[in-house]
């Protein structure tokens, strides 16, 4: 099935640019991961050191992130966020996490409260919302309808709660384009991931569209 094919059958049409007013909570299964007095005090280091801020809160967000996981179940994907470790490439607590997951069933999990950070991507972690999907590349969720449907419904509600802008509902391939982007460590300051790229970006953006304008 070709790509329009599949956001067709999500239930879309490709379309162009405003977003409407409000939009719709969608089902959200909440199972959070441990998020203890540790790993607060780990993520307002970390805060301080990458973005000059002292604390782990999350306010007022200005971003969302959409991410590929590289991993084939939910499963996978809430057990590598559960420990509080340091991550094998950059080496630094707290552990990776996103606040959300959309497995390919299109079942939206919530991993953490978002009024918390989440080390999701370098450079925009202290105003982003993170959101993985299963999966092994872009394609992968663009071409599950049940997934691109569930995520575009999350992202909408998001953007609608937060008042977030649509160009800055981006991939993490994405992050060095922000407007957003702040890094204090200097070998972090181009650092990035290849998971959804602006083409694949540039699908959602206009499906994301289409679905806020009612189709």
């Amino acid at each position: 099935m070709s790509l329009t094919a599949t956001v067709a059958a999500a239930g879309l049409a490709i379309a162009g640019a405003a977003a409407a007013p409000g939009a719709e909570r969608p089902p959200i299964h909440w199972d959070p991961i441990p998020y203890d007095a540790r790993r607060r005090a780990d993520m307002r280091a970390y805060s301080r050191r990458h973005y000059g801020l002292d604390r782990a809160a999350l306010r007022d967000p200005k971003v969302i992130v959409e991410h590929v996981a590289v991993a084939s179940s939910y499963r996978a994907v809430r057990n590598t966020f559960v420990p509080n470790v340091a991550d094998p490439e950059l080496r630094e607590k707290p552990g990776v996490c996103s606040h959300f997951v959309v497995d390919g069933a299109g079942r939206i999990h919530q991993l953490v409260p978002l009024r918390l950070m989440c080390r999701h991507t370098v450079g925009l972690n202290y105003t982003a919302i993170g959101i993985e999907h299963t999966g092994f590349r872009d394609g992968d969720v663009l071409g599950n309808a049940r997934q691109l449907r569930a995520s575009l419904r999350l992202t909408a509600w998001l953007r609608a709660r937060e008042g977030i802008t649509l160009r800055d509902v981006i991939g993490h391939n994405e992050s060095l384009s922000s407007p957003y982007h702040r890094e204090r460590v200097a070998r972090l300051r181009r650092q990035t991931h290849g998971d959804f790229r602006a083409s694949s970006m540039r699908v959602y953006r206009r499906a994301l569209t289409a679905l806020e304008r009612g189709g």
